[in-house]
């Protein structure tokens, strides 16, 4: 029976890192943190097939584990965050940059942290980073506002930025054309 079970989970799907590491900027020394993100399913679109007279395929990644394509790339940031000894994170967020740091986050033991314009997000976009633990900071201003604060913090203090403009998640989200 044990082999089996050994031979069915040899092809269990192990996530970003570890299905594509041949074209992931990682090494030896990278821990993989990982939710088993990207492996997401396609689905026939047949209007569209039909409408383009062409076969059309649509990729399902609100399958992912925080229900966002951003788990792609959260996988990576926090990883080589991981790897950099980073004990916290930060991220400025309207909804699904926050429920992926802090799931990603939470799993690596690292605490996550959240900023958010103040008043302008319904606290049900920020149900997934709660759930997580993260510390939601209210700015006043607008998305870009907290951005800015976010970097102006990981550039002073030892917090990890995990917004899109860290190069990781790029290097993750990249993935869903694979």
């Amino acid at each position: 029976m044990g082999f089996f079970y050994e031979k069915d989970r040899a092809h269990q799907w192990r996530g970003v890192i570890e299905e594509y590491r041949k074209r992931l900027p990682i090494n030896a020394k990278t821990p993989v943190i990982t939710l088993r993100e990207g492996g997401t399913p396609l689905v026939h679109a047949e209007y569209l097939s039909h409408l383009l007279q062409n076969e059309v395929w649509l990729k399902v990644e609100g399958a992912n584990p925080t229900g966002s394509f951003k788990d792609r790339g959260m996988t990576m940031a926090i990883s080589k965050a991981a790897e950099d000894g980073a004990k916290a994170v930060i991220c400025a967020s309207t909804g699904n940059t926050s429920a992926s740091a802090a799931a990603y986050a939470t799993k690596a033991g690292m605490n996550p942290v959240v900023l958010v314009p103040q008043g302008k997000i319904a606290m049900g976009k920020l149900a997934q980073a709660i759930a997580h633990g993260s510390t939601l900071l209210q700015v006043k201003g607008n998305f870009d506002d907290c951005l800015n604060l976010a970097r102006e913090l990981s550039e002073n203090y030892p917090v990890a930025l995990v917004n899109s403009v860290n190069p990781y998640r790029i290097e993750g989200q990249k993935t869903a054309a694979f």
